[in-house]
């Protein structure tokens, strides 16, 4: 054989394995290729969509916690004045009743005081009479003289 037969053979299995390349393997092979760049391009455009929702999941988030901290902040700000009014409110009970304390110690000290002048009033009668009696020498009947004695004590 000849080389250009043998070429011209060679060059016909060629084209038999081309097309039968072309009809039967290149399909399914070019298939399963599209298949996975649409695979892919689904994966990155769900990849893009989950992103997008982080971000917006995120800027959720962060309105949520900003809007809990003012919350926190007010609600810390009410405790407060809360707080500081039971604390006036306890210094003005507090303050009441020591005025009311102290009212009673006065009413008490004065009661005391007088309940002394009147008891020192009756000593001083009763010395006044003892040393009437010794100057006079003579007994002083206090039934009879009842009046005189009540008038002393007025005066003292």
């Amino acid at each position: 054989m000849s080389i250009n037969a043998t070429l011209f053979v060679q060059a016909i299995v060629f084209l038999i394995l081309v097309l039968f390349t072309m009809k039967f393997v290149w399909p399914p092979i070019a298939k399963a290729l599209d298949e996975r760049a649409q695979k892919i391009a689904d994966g990155l455009a769900a990849a893009d969509k989950a992103k997008s929702e982080l971000t917006a999941v995120n800027k959720r988030v962060e309105q949520e916690l900003s809007q809990t901290r003012n919350e926190t902040a007010s609600r810390l700000a009410d405790a407060e004045r809360r707080a500081q009014a039971i604390i006036e409110e306890a210094k003005a009970r507090a303050t009441e009743e020591g005025n009311k304390i102290v009212a009673a110690a006065r009413a008490e000290a004065e009661q005391q005081a007088v309940a002394a002048r009147e008891a020192l009033r009756e000593q001083v009668a009763a010395l006044a009479v003892k040393g009437a009696e010794q100057i006079l020498r003579k007994e002083v009947n206090a039934g009879v003289h009842a009046d005189l004695l009540n008038r002393l004590k007025t005066e003292l």
